[in-house]
């Protein structure tokens, strides 16, 4: 049944069927609570409620979801009553039955509002959850006191603290709701009328949520359940929370313990670390909005992709493609580098359907839909291609034959990429007739696990090309952002910066672990030389040379990556780098004889090595990196300081909870990093610290990244 008519921005409408009332939200995209719709919410019960004709209520939702949970961007707000509690107690106190009928996605405030009916209806192929946990919160209306009552108290702790949404299926043999449909959205609604009926009839018992008992656990259930939490690196505060407010559902009546829960979120709410992941979560939607392109700027299809390349990153972008249902041809102008890639691909599939994340009958289908081409057949596999992606050797002179061929074999409007990390992609468009269809899509290493699709664009790409590969991200599930094809992009041209202050920070008197301790503890998974290790130190070392000529003469450069190097240390992949690796070939080491090369090293560079507390090594790295990011956004490089955030969230490890580098500068104050890089500059030379032009006239405006909140 179509929509009830509405007046314009009416997100909640109210029709009476035969003695039921059916409240219906149409709030896209997605039915977020916002206060409109919570004061919607409320007015319909109300309006329910005073209407003697109604006997039963159904709360659903118009579009492809049921709410998928609170509206965000009304977090740093002040309160806008009602207050999602008042509207989750109205639902439970009604004296007419209700019933929530759930479609797509019910998750937070969502199913905190189907928790508090008194029915629950789902769709096959629904899934329900409380995810708050993942932005430093807990359930704030109820959910922490009515999910225990229906799944238990154990059940209850594992979804709130791991914040995971469970399917239709699972809920049912949980409790969490009470009947599975699958006859698709009308059998759904007319299922959910019935029932609304057969409550108000007394066929079906009414059960008020917070009126069922709670069945005690043992205190050992919290006890293990704190533990666990305090088992993470960085411990954050809402887990820890969420089991107390939890335990709180076991110890107290249902308004206390809805009080505790209450008190709890708002002391969550104003964390720092929830401030940082609701930047984060709300950065991801803005980030797919690329300045100056209309959203309903055209795209072309997709349906075959051609990869040129068969290494590490050819054959994860080939995997990206195959696990989005995209045909691939993989090629490779060596047989053996064809067949090692194809290898490599079948082994990592196998390993997923080892782990159980993966069925095997899918795997197959996976692989089957990557099809290696090898000369003479990479003409006509690059002739079907809609969209051509080149991963080779990062060499100018490389790029420039692979996109003669890609242009000579393409066909006419098929989009010519290169995955290239540092090249300049206009110049690369060079190399063709049509640098209208050349863009950058730069994935990152391991390219079908990490998140990260920088997105490169030149002066000259069009516009339906730029509109295709944000489109494409978010088919292949990636975080894409759309950036400017100056050195490096956004991600690379930052991590030059940390890099070179880590290699200084060496010369100067830390090692290696040293470094890289100061920043995991920062929140980094790992720390740059441990990072580099694992990607392989010749690559690092290929770049190094090729970039010779960049060099600035009678400016500092360090040259222990060379020397590392140069004794054929190349990381994990020769069992030795910056550390030594042991029989498991992954846990670093700490090795003596990369002490005295440094130590040797700093003495003929007339260095005196002193020792350098973990806060001026994280002080040195990240703010060369906010600096540089800065600059960056000055340039217009990056359209918004969130995207900068996206990038290295997503792409190289910077802890989510403290919400990216640019978030990070504005937490700290631009003026107070302004007078910290000033200092360094004044201490070090402004070879590298001349502070950026943006960052000073932020400063003196009283004006940040991001507006105060």
């Amino acid at each position: 049944m179509a929509s009830p008519a509405r007046s314009p921005g009416e997100p909640v409408v109210l029709t009476v069927e035969d003695g039921v009332a059916v409240i219906c939200i149409d709030h896209p995209p997605v039915n977020a609570l916002s206060q409109a719709v919570r004061a919607g919410l409320l007015a319909a019960l109300g309006q329910a409620q005073a209407d003697p004709s109604v006997r039963a209520v159904v709360l659903h939702c118009a579009g492809r979801t049921f709410i998928a949970g609170a509206d965000v961007t009304e977090m740093n707000l002040p309160p806008q009553p009602p207050l999602l509690p008042e509207v989750t107690l109205a639902i439970e106190n009604s004296p007419k039955p209700v019933v929530a009928a759930l479609h797509g996605t019910a998750l937070g405030g969502g199913f905190e509002v189907a928790l508090a009916a008194h029915w629950r209806i789902a769709e096959a192929g629904a899934k329900v959850g409380l995810p708050e946990v993942l932005l430093g919160l807990l359930p704030g209306a109820g959910g922490t006191q009515r999910l225990p009552r229906l799944v238990g108290i154990a059940r209850a702790l594992e979804m709130i603290t791991a914040g995971k949404p469970i399917d239709a299926t699972a809920a049912l043999e949980a409790g969490a709701v009470d009947q599975v449909e699958h006859g698709g959205p009308e059998a759904l609604r007319t299922a959910a009328i019935v029932a609304a009926r057969r409550l108000a009839e007394g066929t079906l018992p009414v059960r008020r949520t917070g009126q069922l008992p709670v069945t005690p656990v043992e205190e050992s259930v919290f006890e293990n359940a704190r533990v666990n939490a305090a088992k993470a690196r960085h411990p954050l505060p809402a887990p820890v929370q969420c089991i107390a407010a939890v335990e709180a559902a076991q110890r107290l009546p249902l308004q206390e313990g809805l009080q505790r829960e209450r008190e709890l979120f708002v002391a969550l709410r104003a964390s720092p670390q929830s401030a940082a992941l609701r930047h984060v979560f709300l950065a991801e939607r803005e980030v797919a909005k690329v300045p100056g392109l209309p959203a309903d700027t055209p795209t072309r299809d997709v349906h075959r992709v051609a990869v040129i390349g068969a290494g590490t990153m050819g054959s994860g972008i080939a995997m990206c493609f195959a696990n989005a249902g995209i045909e691939v041809a993989l090629l490779d102008a060596d047989a053996a580098g064809l067949a090692r890639g194809m290898q490599t691909i079948r082994r990592l599939y196998a390993a997923s359907v080892a782990r159980g994340s993966l069925a095997e009958d899918e795997a197959a289908r996976r692989i089957a839909r990557i099809a290696p081409a090898a000369p003479p057949g990479e003409e006509a596999a690059l002739g079907q291609a809609d969209l051509l992606i080149e991963a080779a050797f990062e060499d100018i002179d490389v790029k420039r034959s692979v996109f003669q061929r890609m242009e000579a074999c393409a066909k006419p409007g098929a989009i010519l990429a290169t995955n290239t990390s540092y090249l300049d992609i206009a110049r690369i468009a060079s190399f063709t007739k049509r640098p209208q269809d050349v863009v950058g899509m730069h994935f990152f290493s391991p390219a079908h696990v990490m998140r990260l699709l920088e997105n490169v664009r030149t002066r000259e790409t069009a516009d339906d090309v730029l509109a295709t590969v944000m489109k494409l991200g978010r088919t292949l599930g990636k975080v894409a952002v759309m950036v400017g094809g100056a050195d490096g992009f956004v991600g690379n041209r930052m991590l030059a910066t940390r890099t070179r202050e880590a290699f200084f920070l060496l010369e100067e008197g830390a090692l290696p672990a040293k470094v890289d301790h100061a920043l995991v503890e920062f929140g980094f998974p790992m720390g740059p030389f441990a990072m580099a290790d694992l990607a392989g130190l010749d690559i690092g070392w290929r770049n190094r040379k090729a970039r010779a000529h960049l060099r600035r003469p009678g400016v500092r450069d360090c040259d222990l990556l060379d020397q590392v190097c140069a004794l054929g240390r190349f990381g994990q992949k020769s069992g030795a780098g910056w550390y030594r690796y042991g029989a498991d070939g992954r846990t670093p080491l700490p090795d003596p004889l990369i002490t005295q090369l440094i130590e040797a090293h700093s003495k003929t560079a007339g260095i005196e090595r002193r020792a350098i507390p973990d806060e001026d090594i994280v002080e040195r790295c990240l703010l060369a990196m906010i600096n540089e990011g800065a600059r960056i956004l000055g340039e217009g490089v990056a359209s918004r300081a969130s995207d900068i955030d996206m990038v290295w969230v997503h792409g190289y490890g910077f802890p989510a909870w403290r919400g990216g580098p640019m978030y990070y500068a504005n937490q700290l104050g631009v003026p107070q990093v302004l007078a910290r890089i000033r200092a360094l500059e004044a201490r070090f030379g402004a070879d590298f610290w001349t502070p950026a032009p943006l960052l000073e006239s932020l400063a003196q405006s009283g004006a940040g990244f991001y507006p105060a909140a």
